[in-house]
């Protein structure tokens, strides 16, 4: 581009001899790169690797032990709200959780008490479906996931939430419980 705008002071012939020439010296390396390209796609190379399959394992006492602090925050809080006695991991608790999300109770800033918020949902969806807590190490790092049976398929409840209200997005968790049964029952129908 820059010899391009040295020679347009100059006569027009020698801007179009210049811009054939620069073109004529590109085209074999442009023509070399998309045929690489091409070969790429056809025979399945790429320079993207393929995430590594995710590994789970069973929940460790200091997991547990996060797990069970996370779900104190929540009842904590709900406690001191509304005097919630406390929570059951059931559908008892949705109605719960709806009213922290919807009176704001955590700032979306505060990601770790919004991820406490999803530890409980998990509770929720772990009673309700064929989910259990395990930590699952991928791309992403380790953290708590639900598990589908012995499959690889999880939901990660932990940030479920807290994603939402971060973005500013309208949080409904009996919409969520709603939602995760239905991808589950396509998902299984796929392993059988």
């Amino acid at each position: 581009m820059r010899d391009m705008a040295l020679f347009q002071q100059q006569s027009r012939g020698q801007v179009n001899f210049v811009l054939i020439f620069t073109m004529a010296a590109r085209t074999p390396f442009v023509t070399a790169l998309l045929t690489i390209g091409l070969l790429g796609v056809l025979f399945g190379q790429s320079n993207h690797k393929a995430p590594p399959e995710p590994k789970f394992i069973e929940l460790s006492k200091e997991d547990n032990k996060r797990l069970e602090q996370q779900r104190a925050v929540i009842a904590a809080a709900a406690k001191r709200r509304y005097g919630a006695m406390g929570l059951t991991r059931t559908t008892r608790d949705l109605p719960i959780l709806q009213k922290l999300i919807d009176d704001r109770v955590f700032h979306k800033s505060r990601t770790y008490e919004l991820q406490s918020l999803g530890v409980a949902f998990g509770d929720v969806l772990a009673s309700e479906l064929p989910l259990r807590w395990v930590m699952v190490t991928d791309e992403f790092g380790t953290d708590p996931t639900l598990r589908l049976k012995q499959t690889t398929i999880q939901i990660n409840a932990l940030t479920m939430i807290s994603q939402r209200v971060e973005r500013d997005e309208p949080v409904s968790v009996q919409g969520l419980l709603d939602k995760t049964r239905e991808q589950l029952a396509a998902n299984e129908k796929k392993f059988r």
